[in-house]
């Protein structure tokens, strides 16, 4: 868990002071609206199923990001431990992250975990500090 939350920590200071990489793309962190929801979330393949996962995962990445209130989607897999995914997500409100969890692509992906993740996905919750409108 300490793990993630440094992967989070950098992700943020990464983001922090970004510029776009094209006009009108992307978000600012300032301009992530108060109350949004932010997610880091984690899965590891089984042995010898990291490549399975990681295309099942990566197919996942447009979709998202093109749900209405996805604000903000990274995946993201480790470089010293291939097949350890880390997820980070900020939706409009905790609704909107629900309902991206009920999403046909989604749950596709959630069906294949038994076969390819080992455990399920870890799911931290977070909130949001400083630099929002």
């Amino acid at each position: 868990m300490r793990r993630l939350l440094s992967i989070l920590f950098l992700l943020v200071a990464m983001t922090a002071n970004a510029e776009p990489m094209q006009k009108g793309t992307g978000i600012r962190y300032d301009q992530i609206p108060e109350g949004a929801y932010a997610v880091v979330a984690e899965v590891r393949a089984k042995p010898g199923k990291e490549k399975a996962l990681r295309e099942a995962t990566f197919g996942l990445v447009a979709q998202v990001r093109a749900e209405p209130n996805n604000l903000l989607y990274f995946l993201h897999e480790d470089r010293e431990a291939p097949g350890h995914f880390i997820f980070y997500e900020i939706f409009a409100t905790q609704a909107d992250f629900d309902a991206h969890n009920a999403t046909r692509h989604v749950q596709a992906w959630f069906a294949k975990l038994p076969e390819l993740a080992d455990g399920g996905v870890k799911v931290v919750r977070m909130q949001i500090l400083g630099g929002q409108r």
